[in-house]
């Protein structure tokens, strides 16, 4: 028996959406939201849901587009890119922050979870899993290349659960400036880390984008599972 997977109802209010879950082969662990791109729960972030379930994570991918264009699945680039960027312009954030809230209650509320959940987003993701951090909905958080993080550093203080951002080198959307801003906002957080990966650029985690990276996606999921191990 290997992992298992399905789509799942996530309760909101007196509404519901989806969410793609993994299991890992136990069947039961820690849980992990992960959070998606501008491109929906598309395949690449369903391999990564599943990878954390080999990993020992039950994860759930919930459909933040789902208020929009329900089950959207784009590519990376071209008109897929175009309407990925429509789509987040039609986001409400807030909104997002919330599902993201929804989908870890739904986690805590599974039999199948046993430990703590936290949140790995990446790009929007990435921002929606800081925001969510600083709303106190999750036990810890990762980043991955989070966009727009530098500009809502207000929130910072709010952030009281361990967290760990990972930086690009060469992020054609996230100058090293700004992640020098959001940097100094932790500066003396001895339960946030920092890593940046020399040589890599934009979605360096994602094997189906040009700009893939297997060094720096090897050793940024290592130092993810070893984070998170360490709490969860």
């Amino acid at each position: 028996m290997s992992i298992t997977s399905r789509w799942i109802d996530i309760p909101t209010g007196n509404e519901s959406f989806e969410g793609y879950l993994a299991l890992p082969k136990t069947g039961k662990g820690p849980g992990i939201v992960i959070v998606q791109e501008i491109f929906g729960v598309n395949g690449h972030i369903r391999d990564v849901a599943e990878q954390y379930a080999q990993d020992g994570y039950v994860a759930l991918a919930p459909d933040i587009f789902w208020r929009t264009q329900p089950r959207v699945e784009l590519d990376y680039v071209g008109a897929d890119r175009d309407r990925g960027i429509e789509l987040l312009q039609k986001t409400n954030v807030d909104l997002a922050v919330a599902d993201i809230g929804a989908a870890a209650s739904a986690l805590r509320a599974m039999p199948e979870v046993t430990g703590k959940v936290a949140a790995i987003g990446y790009c929007f993701g990435g921002r929606l899993a800081y925001l969510a951090a600083a709303q106190g909905t999750l036990d810890a958080a990762v980043s991955y290349y989070g966009g727009g993080i530098q500009n809502r550093l207000e929130e910072a203080p709010n952030v009281k659960v361990p967290m760990q951002f990972h930086y690009a080198e060469h992020d054609h959307s996230i100058p090293l400036e700004a992640v020098g801003q959001v940097k100094e906002r932790f500066t003396g957080r001895d339960n946030v880390e920092f890593h940046l990966y020399p040589g890599a650029e934009h979605g360096f985690n994602c094997t189906e984008r040009a700009s893939y990276n297997q060094h720096a996606a090897a050793l940024a999921h290592g130092r993810t599972l070893t984070f998170l191990g360490e709490l969860m």
